[in-house]
């Protein structure tokens, strides 16, 4: 018999709250903005009157467990979210004590690159994977780590945080610091590499560098979007990403030892413009025998990711109990 589960997915801009299982299926699910400036507990009130009707629907067994999954920083361990950048004011919010003592039930909370490394481990591009890495690529970059068959967090759930580490001396901020492997490899990063590249296209004949002339704030979906119709300033600027992304990739690969490096968000919609340049540079910079046992793949669970990451984390109270 599936094991119910419900997974709360809390973010900058929404929340969701699923009821599913472990097979996995999605089975109801409601969605309503965090209102980041209401202050948390507007949010909790929406997400315990969601869990409560989840638990009272589900019926006998009942469910098993509940799992969060939210940007960090955070204390797994505690279940305290700490003070995440997207979540303005939520500092130091005990939302695994309020559910578990609201409900009774086991509750977990993880960081989101970490519950979408285990979805994806579990479910996803990364099944059957011993030593697995996912890597978010969107906003921002962070990382899970799954090694030798489980979540590696750190000594303070501060692992996997690689958008941080710097690729070159200068270039697109991210993460706080100029030419991060955030500031190459991700949404905000894009589009703020491409302030840089279309300044110096201006002149030539492209679609985007005629949308950047007329004073609009180019995104990465603009630039994918242009890539694919082949303009050629926007494939320039997936080149550089996607050859930064291999310089970033192979630090891993060297490092860890990974047998899958699973990406999502960005990565998946704009596979075709920045897999060559990253493979290039992984050939170029990454040991041959580690490189040779790692194959680097989109994420398999699409625009749900985000539900079955916290019934994933849902799965690990499960199995702890």
């Amino acid at each position: 018999m599936s094991n119910l589960l419900i997974g709360v997915d809390i973010g900058g801009t929404k929340c969701a709250v699923v009821l599913g299982n472990d097979k996995p299926e999605i089975l109801k699910r409601i969605s309503f903005p965090t209102r980041t400036n209401a202050g948390p507990e507007q949010a909790l009130e929406k997400i315990l009157e969601a869990v409560d009707g989840f638990i009272k629907a589900a019926g006998s067994p009942g469910v098993s467990a509940v799992g969060i999954s939210c940007g960090g920083p955070l204390d797994s361990r505690s279940g305290i979210i700490l003070s995440p950048p997207n979540l303005p004011g939520w500092d130091g919010v005990p939302v695994g004590d309020i559910l578990r003592s609201r409900f009774g039930l086991p509750v977990i909370l993880q960081n989101d690159a970490n519950a979408c490394a285990l979805a994806e481990w579990r479910w996803g591009a990364g099944k059957g994977a011993r030593n697995m890495i996912f890597l978010t690529f969107g906003t921002g970059l962070g990382a899970g780590l799954i090694l030798d068959g489980k979540l590696y967090s750190g000594t303070n759930d501060m692992a996997g945080e690689v958008g941080h580490v710097r690729l070159e001396s200068d270039g697109p901020p991210g993460y706080g610091k100029k030419g991060s492997f955030e500031g190459f490899c991700s949404g905000g990063g894009i589009a703020r590499l491409a302030e840089t590249v279309l300044k110096e296209w201006r002149g030539n004949k492209s679609d985007i560098v005629d949308l950047f002339a007329a004073g609009t704030a180019v995104t990465a979906k603009d630039v994918c979007t242009a890539a694919s119709d082949g303009d050629p300033a926007a494939l320039e600027i997936l080149k550089i990403s996607g050859s930064h992304l291999g310089i970033g990739l192979s630090l891993l690969i060297d490092i860890l030892n990974p047998e899958k490096i699973v990406i999502g968000s960005v990565y998946s919609r704009c596979r075709e413009h920045l897999e060559p340049f990253a493979m290039e540079m992984i050939k170029n910079e990454a040991l041959a025998y580690s490189a040779g046992v790692c194959s680097v793949v989109p994420s398999a669970l699409g625009d749900e990711l985000g539900d079955y990451a916290s019934l994933s984390v849902a799965m690990e109270a499960v199995s702890s109990k």
